[in-house]
């Protein structure tokens, strides 16, 4: 899964994949700048609210080292493109054998890291251990458990052998970075094979990247692309306006978005979100082992009017852990829908008719405050009593994430097919349904998309039905760029940001 800020990538179930050659040219890009030729050698500046934590991400870097490394600076043997597709990318061909439990890559000529040195197997091997090692924090370890040999019989050829079938096995390595095997320091530095190679990391201020002379496949369409963060939206607002950035990679104050609709120098894009915001009990701890407590919380919560105050017309709800993007989509809305008076009955028939108290822990980043004390509010008129704990990223990923150490708590999830994370009991909000794990493992060991879809399908319905978490909306994605600017990604799938197709006009 992914989270806003803290960014803890999480599980994903492929459906279809699409599978194509490609060096570094984007899918999905927007913006126009209209006809004109456009400057090769141009500095893109790009306004975030998500710098990283470091820069590895199998040591907790968030999704600010997504949003800049991935794609960029690293690459995997497949890629995710902004409409969620996947495309071999280091990986020229592979095979799979008849069981589906062995996997033959043969890696692509003349990749060179940027240190210089060349792509060979070995370093496939290396950074798939580095994932699935025992310290690794990577979004992808679970997933890649399935994991049981790695051979590299030569330095093109890699063959992994798993220990059951992943039907979602190539679509969770476009996840997984390739990376030198002799590299050190990554948390500070870099030696990947992408389009640009890592400049400098002013912390608290900026990441620079340069077009990286030595890459094999296309040139990145500018020379140099900087991040620039901010720490709230109207800091990163105020930068677009001045010309501080060229593009902003995600709004988060739509009530500021009146000053660039109506303005010619600017373009405003709503592109596809698979972000949810989630109010995550914790299934194993009292009130909320009660799946009646649960749907209670979520029926006292009018989710619709905190989209509203939160994102004015953009954004949309959907009633589970599933975005409209996922194959195995349905509106769930209706379930645990928005009813005071059947919350009220609900919290009476499991014992509590008077409420009860819990400290819920929220970050401190928007728009989670403004959530909390709207959440507190309205659970308080079903005699539920609210007290806000705010802790920042770091804090919420040992108390909450590893420790467990909650009640319920609000937090981001960014990926899409990231459902699965239900099937599995030890996750941080602890729901544990056996049939519901059951359906998951079925899913993943389906023999075709189909029979994994409907699977899914059910495992949605069952926890949508539990009230396993209260999904309260999914989050517009809203792309804020300069009119000189296009070829930048629409979507931002899990928080990435190709930044190699953007061209900007002098």
């Amino acid at each position: 899964m992914s989270l806003k800020k803290t960014s803890l990538y999480g599980t994903a179930t492929a459906a279809t994949l699409v599978l194509t050659v490609t060096a570094c040219g984007g899918s999905g890009a927007g913006g126009s700048a209209g006809s004109g030729a456009y400057d090769k050698n141009a500095t893109v500046s790009i306004g975030s609210l998500y710098e990283p934590q470091n820069l590895d991400n199998t040591a907790g870097g968030g999704q600010g080292v997504t949003e800049a490394l991935n794609g960029n600076v690293y690459e995997g043997l497949f890629k995710l493109t902004d409409d969620g597709k996947v495309e071999k990318l280091l990986a020229k061909d592979y095979k799979v054998s008849g069981d589906g439990l062995t996997y033959t890559f043969t890696l692509r000529d003349g990749v060179k890291f940027h240190g210089g040195k060349e792509l060979t197997s070995q370093d496939v091997k290396y950074s798939l251990q580095k994932v699935i090692a025992d310290d690794s924090q990577s979004a992808r370890k679970s997933n890649l458990e399935v994991i049981k040999d790695i051979a590299t019989p030569d330095p093109r050829t890699v063959k992994v052998t798993l220990s059951q079938k992943s039907i979602s096995f190539v679509y969770n390595l476009s996840y997984v970075w390739i990376i030198d095997s002799q590299a050190k320091d990554l948390k500070t530095t870099e030696d990947g094979t992408g389009p640009y190679k890592l400049d400098k990391w002013t912390r608290g201020s900026a990441l620079s990247l340069d077009r990286f002379a030595g890459y094999w496949g296309d040139a990145a369409k500018n020379k140099e692309v900087v991040f620039h963060y901010y720490k709230d939206a109207t800091a990163l607002n105020n930068a677009l306006l001045t010309n501080a950035v060229d593009v902003v990679t995600s709004e988060q104050s739509p009530d500021a978005l009146d000053q660039f609709k109506n303005n010619q120098n600017y373009k405003v894009n709503d592109g596809n979100s698979t972000t949810k915001l989630l109010l995550a009990f914790n299934d194993k701890a009292k009130p909320f082992t009660d799946v009646k407590v649960r749907q209670a919380v979520s029926a006292a919560i009018d989710d619709k009017k905190l989209l509203e105050s939160v994102w004015g017309g953009y954004g949309k709800l959907i009633g589970s852990m599933v975005p409209p993007t996922d194959p195995w989509y349905e509106d769930l809305t209706k379930v645990n829908a928005y009813d005071p008076a059947r919350a009220k009955q609900l919290l009476a028939e499991a014992g509590y008719a008077k409420g009860f108290a819990f400290t819920l822990d929220t970050p401190n980043y928007d728009p989670h405050p403004t959530a909390a004390t709207f959440i507190k509010s309205q659970l308080a008129k079903v005699g539920i009593t609210v007290t806000i704990n705010t802790i920042t990223p770091d804090e919420w990923y040992t108390k909450v994430y590893k420790n467990h150490d909650f009640s319920a708590t609000l937090q981001e999830h960014v990926n899409d097919r990231d459902l699965v994370w239900y099937g599995n009991p030890d996750f941080y909000w602890g729901y544990d349904n056996k049939q519901v794990t059951q359906w998951v493992q079925q899913a993943e060991e389906a023999s075709g998309t189909a029979e994994q879809t409907a699977l899914l399908k059910k495992v949605n319905e069952k926890t949508a039905e539990d009230a396993a978490s209260d999904w309260l909306y999914l989050y517009p994605q809203i792309v804020v760029a300069s009119s000189k600017l296009s070829g930048y990604p629409l979507n931002g799938l899990n928080s990435q940001f190709y930044a190699y197709d953007i061209e900007k006009k002098g």
